[in-house]
């Protein structure tokens, strides 16, 4: 069946390698596709990731780093649902993200692993786990919001926004968002025993979430496995049971059974089991739940027909349309079946991928279903809505099926059938059963205006509803009414005075609203008829209801909505007399309307003005004007006039708020100067004469104002203004210069501000500007000027504060002015000379002036600290002995000693300060300064220094140390061994060669720095110390410390030799450290380091040393002699032999020392020597003479490098006794192997061993020792290796055996391949259907047989294969292959056969390759490649051309420009069959280039059928091509036809054209085309030329030209055509006067022949005139009425007015101004003309 004619119609979405998803990871377990919006894919390489891929943006994947076991998309929302597997445990945790918002929204921690999930609603997610089913909900409870432990108490509701679990919280004070809080899954029920070791494929739920289903496939019976089993669990949830059911795919739908205003819920399930050996597919529908006392739905059944190619085949999925009802079954090969749900009766089967469907979803918005293949094709399935009603009426010749399919789905394609039906039904006055089925007609056929007309027709039974309402009823049930419906059913409703049916029926849009249904309602309810016109669109009846309503405002804003323009300056107008505040409002709201306003701003404005609204068009003007646009120059200039002039104030309030930029400046200057607005004109003057006039008025100007507007001037301006100022009033304009001066003074220049207050000599002014600029600056001058400043003012304490705080004036400047001021307070210079350090300076001018109190204060409150200075200057002043000590006295501990003492030592006044420091040491003060003081005072004094210096502890070292250094230097040691003034008192001996107590004190000090600076090689007394060392301060110490530290200083000086003579002193002359260990260790060190020829003797003579360490320092100093003997000595023997071997290099002294010691370690030892060097045999001996194992590696190693087997086995053997060792054990196979001693190899592997017999039949293999590996292998049943083995030993048949129990691949192919090459084909023909199964392997094989010429047995390979159980598309498509290169004559058979089998892409490619035509042909048709199928087909027309079948695949090409083709193609090869052709593309092709080839071919003739039967499209290169061809051919009959039927040509063109034909009938059709052109003259002429009269006449009558009629009665009466005449008169009756008339026949004397005409002419004004009698006698009664129920209406108000109480008030009655008052009279405007009262036209009069 041709694709387009499909009632499915398959196309490929898009594939996933496309956008990047490894072909690996397209499988069940990694793709999810929850429904059509969303397919994810899960990745876990090269990175683990998550591919999210919107079908609305399919080329623009999402990819997300997640690691997960399984992801999930919502079906809805952007919302991500990830399961992982929690490491170590069997357990989930699940975790739900909001994609979009970027935030986690639930998670949850399942106690058990879960083995398939799924969204089964937006809402909810199923999880099923090995024993249960639960549902996770994602509404869960709302959580509690708390704030400060308060809950709030104002939420007042909650809802959803854009996706699950998001709740809006509506607070009294706002809306809050927040998750729905966590919720667990809730379990559901328990899985049923039939899905134990099930996989779950799964799970569903009904939309009432009432039913629930979970499916899982299996392996089959035992003797069919491959076929699938299929098991479902239907449970119930109200009644809490399961039922377990065979099933493999299953889906819930709902029905509305006819009678049951509910809907049914329905289960179809497929199944397909085996029973007796017999395979059943069955589809089953069955209604759930049924409905007591309701009709219900019948259960149903039908048969699953797999073809024979898909016997193992099985359903995998369900899905079911509801938009169609249609039951859509996806099988795993790829085959399609379609049911109708109603009657399950089957549709469409199909196959519709290659490639097995792992995955389907639903496609709700089309109908259909998604499916995804192996292969990554995402395919979407759709019903062919033009196809598939005549498919089922006509292919399946259902009728009843068809009709219901279109109703169903609003299909076409079953017209005729319904009408019929219709008929049939409305002739046996089955007016219900009609009227339903033509509300349910497909695509409204009978909803026309016909169907109402009929049953309108019927007439009305007595007690019976009229099948006119029954029809409307119907109508109302099933939806919407159309237009002619609703206004036909509404005229009854008004008819009937309902107007409330009808107000129901448009709030439920039930009525399609229009202008004809507002005009009917108007009659009765206006704001009914404005709703109905507002949804109608009826613009001009919209605009005049609201103009009767006064809502102009809403006449704006539905005018913007629909595009209407209405006259918008007559609106204006009309608001204004009744309303200026809301004619502002409507101004205002026209100038926001988008394209600007439509009435000019200053027409408006001035429209306000003329009425002297000058508020209205303030108001107005403020308003457009904000945008402050250049184009509204004018009228900014014209607001601030209008209300400069009127109202100041609110002019002076426009210019504050700055919104205008782009007035008239200079003319609203001299307004605001006029009108006392000075500030305003200062800010638009621009020229500095009117500044500095307008300036002086301070009086009148807001002093912060004029300061900000000094801010906009200019430097020199602002300078000059200033000036100006000063001069008018400088006290009162002080402050404001000032202030100026403060703001603007970085733009002024601080210079330039304090020139001008100097210059008018006001420190006053120049103290407070420059005391606000002063915080703000670092310019000394600035300081010093504001210093002297507030000096001259008075400001004492100002000065004090700037001298303390400031930084930065100049301290001398500052100082010298503050000396010369002499002001009376001195504590500002006070503050100079103690922060700038000019403390003699000003010591000395308080001195001379005589203010000692403020030197008393000075030291004793400001700054003890500078009191040594201030007593230098005193002294330095002379000042008396007495004023000084009792300064010092009076400060005491807060004086600084040290400085006080040098000012004084300076000066030689030191013992002025003995009584003070005295004083403080009695005092119990520990200071060293005082210390240092008094210990020089007493130095100087002699007075027993050396006990101070012993005994005082609070003086410094070093200090008096120095000071006795010039004076006795022996104190000066004391003083520095006291401190530990190493290096002062290092210097001080070596000055004065103390070189005895330098060694005494270096001894003692045991200081490791001090040591190496003494011993440093630069010290040119370090040989004096040395010898003072060694001759007094060693022997005189007993302190084992001390003689340690003098070691360890000369061994790190490096003094080795110094170093002996002093240890040999002490150790060998029997001196208290001669048996001291580490003294012998160093001895004998040093020996080994310094004179090596004495260390043979010092090993003999001494015993209490470490022999190993003494050993080893030998071996590394290559003394192995001393070494050998110290170990020797110490009975280290393997230390002793490892010298001989490493060291000294002897292996035969070894093996005489091992001979001598019989040792096994030094055997050992000896056997790695010998074993290193290359004496394998004997180390081998020396290691079974030590009894070592341990190194059998080594051993192994060397023995099969020298080739000593023999050897190794005697080795391995005795180490078998100790170890159990795979490596041993294999390597004594392997050495077995090596010396040819099968049978020991067999013996061996039956004992018990640990060998790795793996992996020494691969070694045995790789070293081409067959034989054994032959033993090993087929010991340990490796078959694989037992059969590459056999191959390498030619014994093919052995191979092949083992090659059968090995059942791999590799292993087949190493065996097929070997078979091959020695041509034992048979064996190869059964090792190669072993491999040809495997689809990776084919080609491999192909390759193998073809490189070396086997094409026969190649081919009779794959034949075979053709038969196995387990054959596959690939061995179908290899044989094609192998058909077309080498067998062609069986190619087409072939792909006949098993064309739904083959890889046909491949297949194409060969053919194409080998040039087999027809075939490749054939292919590409079975590929739908119809494009490629046509181009083979004409490119290669002798083999491939056939007419049948191009003409089946021409139609479907994709390629437009293939139709052409085909075209120049027949006309070339085939041009009788060319018409055949031409009307098969009839409706794909364009017939205008169709002509346009034919007629450059010059063969239009030949197409001439083709033309007539397209020449029903009217296009005009058919219809002047066909028209060419009638006048060619004389045929006016076909032409007048072709004229009349189709006007799309050149119309004046023909006419021109055969005007002049010989033949009458071609003129005549010349002045027919005339007069359908409206070339009325020329056909009139041409008609008269031919003596056509009836042409002219009637020609006349249709040009409806009065003036072509009179010229034409003028030439029949010049004609003598009395005749012709009289019938002018009526055929153009209405166009002729009767004037001219009665005019021509008087004059011409044929009045007889007019006066019929005039007999016609006087009735009919007769009749008008009586018509018009009638209508005034009728208006005037009508009147009379009117007038008198007028007056009856006011007696009975009267009447009723006197019957009531008086204290109620008589109710309103109609015309008297209540709410049912008269309607108002029409209000014109928007461009419209007045209309009258409900919108009706005015009558017409006469």
């Amino acid at each position: 069946m041709a694709a387009a004619n499909a009632p499915i119609t398959m196309r490929e979405a898009l594939t996933l390698p496309s956008l990047g998803i490894n072909p690996q990871f397209i499988t069940f377990t990694h793709v999810a596709m929850e429904s059509e919006k969303y397919i994810c894919v899960r990745e876990t390489s090269p990175q683990n990731s998550v591919v999210i891929i919107d079908m609305n943006m399919p080329m623009q994947p999402l990819r997300r780093p997640i690691t997960a076991d399984s992801a999930l998309m919502n079906p809805n929302s952007r919302i991500l649902a990830l399961k992982a597997q929690i490491p170590g445990t069997t357990q989930d945790h699940l975790q739900i993200f909001n994609i979009e918002m970027k935030t986690k929204m639930k998670s949850h921690q399942m106690p058990e692993q879960v083995v398939f999930w799924k969204w089964i609603t937006p809402k909810m997610l199923g999880l099923v786990t090995q024993t249960s089913v639960y549902h996770w909900s994602m509404e869960g409870k709302p959580p509690i919001f708390t704030q400060e432990g308060l809950m709030f108490p104002d939420i007042t509701s909650r809802t959803y926004i854009t996706c699950p679990c998001i709740y809006v919280f509506k607070l009294q004070n706002g809306i809050f968002l927040s998750n729905a809080g966590d919720s667990e899954p809730v379990k559901m029920f328990d899985r049923t025993a039939n899905l134990t070791n099930n996989q779950i494929i799964n799970y569903r739920c009904d939309p009432s979430e009432k039913w629930l289903v979970l499916i899982g496939i299996a392996p089959g019976a035992p003797e069919r496995p491959q076929l699938v089993k299929g098991s479902m669990q239907l449970f119930s949830v109200d009644q809490q049971r399961s039922q377990a059911l065979e099933a493999h795919a299953a889906s819930f739908a709902s029905f509305k059974v006819a009678g049951n205003e509910n809907p049914s819920i329905l289960i179809c399930f497929a199944s397909k089991t085996t029973s007796a050996g017999q395979i059943m597919s069955k589809l089953h529908v069955i209604e759930l739940g049924a409905q007591p006392g309701k009709p219900g739905f019948t259960k149903k059944q039908a048969d699953l027909f797999f073809p024979p190619d898909f016997a193992d085949d099985f359903p995998v999925a369900m899905q079911i349309s509801q938009k169609y009802s249609l039951i859509y079954v996806i099988t795993k090969l790829g085959l399609l079946f379609v049911y109708d749900l109603e009657t399950a009766t089957a549709v469409y089967r199909n196959r519709i991928s290659p490639d097995p469907i792992f995955l389907t979803a639903e496609a709700s918005s089309n109908g259909g279903f998604y499916a995804i293949n192996r292969r990554g094709q995402v395919l979407l399935a759709t019903v062919n809505e033009t196809t598939i009603v005549p498919f089922v009426s006509g292919q399946l010749n259902n009728l009843e099926l068809a009709v219901n399919l279109a109703k169903r789905g609003n299909l076409p394609g079953a017209e005729n059938l319904v009408v019929q039906r219709f008929q049939e039904l409305f002739s046996q006055t089955k007016y219900k059963e009609a009227a339903e089925l033509a509300a349910d007609s497909p695509q409204g056929i009978l909803r026309t205006p016909e169907t109402v007309a009929k049953f309108q027709s019927v007439p009305v039974q007595a007690g019976q509803t009229p099948p006119l309402l029954q029809y409307f009823g119907t109508l109302l049930t099933k939806g919407k009414l159309n237009a002619f419906e609703s206004l036909e059913l509404s005229r009854l409703v008004v008819n009937q005075n309902k107007k409330n049916l009808l107000e129901n029926w448009l709030a439920e849009d039930k009525l399609e609203c229009s202008e004809e249904l507002g005009d009917l309602v108007k009659t009765v309810d206006n704001d009914l008829a404005l709703k109905i016109y507002i949804k109608a669109r009826a613009t001009p009846k919209v605009v005049a209801a609201f103009a009767e309503r006064r809502e102009f405002d809403k006449i704006l804003i539905y005018s913007k909505q629909v595009g209407y323009t209405p006259d918008y300056l007559f609106l204006l107008q009309t608001i204004l007399r009744s309303d200026p505040q809301g004619a502002v409002n409507f101004a205002l709201m026209m100038s926001q309307m988008e394209g600007g306003c439509p009435v000019d701003y200053n027409t408006i404005t001035d429209l306000f003005l003329q009425r002297n609204m000058i508020r209205e068009a303030t108001a107005f003007l403020l308003d457009v004007l904000k945008p402050n646009l250049p184009e509204h120059a004018f009228l900014q200039t014209k607001v601030l006039e209008i209300n400069l002039v009127t109202y100041p104030n609110v002019a002076d309030a426009i210019l504050a708020n700055g919104m205008f930029s782009h007035y008239d400046r200079p003319r609203i200057a001299q307004l605001c100067e006029k009108a006392g607005l000075y500030m305003r004109a200062l800010q638009h003057y621009t020229e500095l004469p009117d500044i500095k006039r307008v300036i002086v008025n301070t009086h009148a100007i807001e002093p912060q104002a004029l300061v900000e507007f000094f801010g906009s001037l200019s430097k020199e301006w602002a300078l000059e203004c200033m000036k100006d100022l000063l001069l008018a009033n400088l006290r009162g304009n002080l402050q404001i210069i000032v202030q100026v001066a403060k703001e603007y003074s970085e733009q002024l220049g601080v210079e330039a501000c304090i020139k001008l207050f100097e210059q008018f000599k006001s420190y006053e002014g120049l103290y407070f500007f420059l005391g606000s600029y002063l915080s703000s600056s670092e310019d000394p001058e600035i300081h010093f000027k504001y210093i002297e400043a507030a000096a001259k003012t008075g400001q004492i304490k100002e000065v004090e504060r700037v001298t303390r705080e400031s930084n930065f004036y100049d301290p001398e400047k500052t100082k010298n002015f503050l000396m010369e001021s002499k002001l009376p307070d001195a504590r500002p210079l006070i503050n100079v000379c103690d922060r700038f350090g000019f403390i003699p300076d000003l010591t000395h001018y308080l001195y001379t002036n005589n203010m000692l109190r403020y030197i008393e204060g000075y030291v004793q409150k400001v700054n003890p600290g500078n009191a040594p200075l201030v007593v230098g200057q005193l002294l330095d002043d002379e000042c008396p002995e007495d004023f000084i000590k009792g300064l010092i006295l009076s400060v005491r501990s807060l004086l600084p000693v040290e400085p006080l003492v040098a000012e004084c030592e300076k000066r030689n006044r030191l013992r002025l300060l003995t009584q003070f420091l005295e004083h403080l040491v009695s005092e119990g003060s520990q200071d060293v300064h005082v210390h240092n003081a008094l210990g020089k005072i007493i130095i100087d004094s002699n007075n027993n220094p050396e006990h101070f210096l012993t005994t005082n502890p609070y003086y410094d070292s070093r200090v008096v140390g120095k000071y006795c250094e010039k004076r006795d230097p022996t104190l000066a040691v004391v003083a520095y061994r006291r401190g530990q003034c190493d290096d002062e008192l290092i210097n001080v001996t070596n000055k004065n060669s103390l070189f005895k107590l330098q060694a005494r004190y270096v001894v003692e000090r045991m200081d490791a720095d001090l040591w190496e600076k003494v011993l440093q090689p630069d010290n040119e007394y370090r040989r004096q110390l040395i010898d003072q060392v060694v001759s007094t301060a060693l022997p005189e110490s007993k302190s084992p410390e001390q003689v340690s530290a003098a070691v360890k200083a000369f061994m790190t000086a490096d003094l080795p030799h110094e170093l002996i003579e002093l240890l040999e002193k002490i150790v060998l002359q029997n001196s208290a450290f001669s048996g001291n260990f580490n003294l012998q260790n160093l001895l004998i060190l040093t020996a080994i380091k310094a004179d090596a020829s004495r260390v043979m003797d010092y090993i003999n003579r001494l015993d209490n040393f470490d022999g190993p360490a003494v050993g080893e320092v030998a071996v590394e100093a290559q003394l192995y002699e001393e070494a050998f003997a110290i170990f020797k000595k110490f009975n280290l023997n393997v230390q002793a032999v490892n010298v001989l071997l490493d060291n000294i290099q002897s292996i035969e002294r070894a093996v005489e020392f091992a001979y001598r010691v019989e040792e096994d370690a030094v055997w050992s030892q000896v056997a790695k020597a010998q074993l290193r060097e290359g004496l394998v045999s004997d180390a081998i001996e020396s290691f079974i003479r030590a009894d070592d194992a341990t190194h059998f590696l080594d051993v192994i190693r060397a023995a099969e490098e020298a080739n000593v087997y023999h050897d190794l086995v005697k080795y391995l053997l005795m180490v078998r006794q100790k170890a159990k060792e795979p490596k041993v054990d294999g390597e004594l196979i392997y050495a077995y192997a090596k010396i040819d001693r099968l049978g020991e190899i067999e013996e061996f592997i039956l004992i018990p061993n640990v060998a790795n017999l793996q992996n020494v039949g691969d070694r045995l293999f790789d070293d081409a020792l067959y034989e054994a590996a032959k033993i090993i292998f087929a010991f340990i049943s490796n078959w694989a290796k037992l059969a590459s083995t056999l191959v390498k030993l030619k014994q093919f048949q052995g191979a092949v055996d083992a090659a059968r129990k090995a059942n791999s691949s590799k292993t087949w192919k190493e065996v097929c391949f070997a078979c091959v090459d020695a041509e034992e084909f048979r064996l190869a023909q059964i090792c190669g259907l072993n491999i040809i199964i495997q689809v990776d392997d084919l080609e491999e094989v192909s390759e193998y047989y073809q490189n070396r010429g086997c094409f026969n047995e190649l081919i009779s390979l794959m034949e075979s294969g053709l038969g196995l159980e387990r054959a596959h598309m690939g061995i179908f498509t290899e044989l094609g292959v192998l058909y077309a290169r080498y067998r062609p004559e069986k190619l087409m058979e072939h792909i006949k056969l098993f064309s739904t089998r083959l890889n046909i892409p491949k297949l194409i490619r060969v053919c194409d390759e080998q040039q087999h035509w027809k075939e490749l042909t054939y292919l590409y048709i079975q590929y739908d490649e119809f494009d490629n199928a046509a181009t083979t087909i004409m490119n290669h027309s002798p083999d491939a051309w056939d007419h049948m079948q191009f003409k089946d695949v021409v139609v479907k090409v994709a390629n437009v420009e293939l139709y052409y083709k085909a075209v120049h193609f027949y006309l070339q090869e085939h041009p009788d069959l060319i018409n055949d052709l031409l009307n098969v593309l009839a409706l794909r092709v364009d017939h205008t280039r169709v002509v346009d080839i034919m007629r450059k071919a010059g063969h239009l003739h030949l197409v001439k059928p083709y033309m007539v039967a397209v020449q029903s499209n009217n296009v005009a290169a058919v219809n002047e091509a066909l028209n060419g061809i009638y006048i060619e051919e004389e045929d006016y009959d076909r032409l007048r036809e072709s004229v009349d039927l189709h006007d799309n040509f050149d119309q004046i063109g023909l006419a021109q054209k055969i005007e002049k034909h010989e033949l009458l009938e071609m003129r005549r059709i010349a002045a027919y085309i005339y007069k359908k052109a409206g070339r009325w003259k020329q056909s009139i002429a041409l008609s008269k030329k031919d003596n056509l009269y009836k042409d002219a006449m009637e020609t006349c009558s249709q040009s409806g030209d009065r003036e072509l009629s009179e010229e034409l009665l003028v030439y029949f009466i010049e004609q003598g055509k009395k005749e012709c005449f009289a019938s002018c008169l009526f055929i153009c009756y209405d166009l002729i006067r009767a004037d001219v008339i009665l005019e021509l026949a008087w004059m011409n004397n044929m009045i007889d022949f007019a006066f019929p005409y005039l007999l016609q002419y006087i009735r009919e004004y007769s009749g008008k005139v009586d018509q018009l009698i009638k209508d005034k006698i009728e208006a005037q009664n009508e009147v009379k009425s009117k007038e008198k129920e007028d007056k009856d209406l006011v007696a009975q108000q009267n009447l009723y007015a006197q019957l009531l109480p008086l204290a109620l008030p008589a109710p309103t009655m109609p015309g008297m101004g209540g709410p049912f008052s008269a309607p108002q009279p029409p209000v014109g405007g928007m461009g419209m003309p007045p209309m009258p009262p409900f919108g009706m036209p005015p009558v017409g009069s006469y």
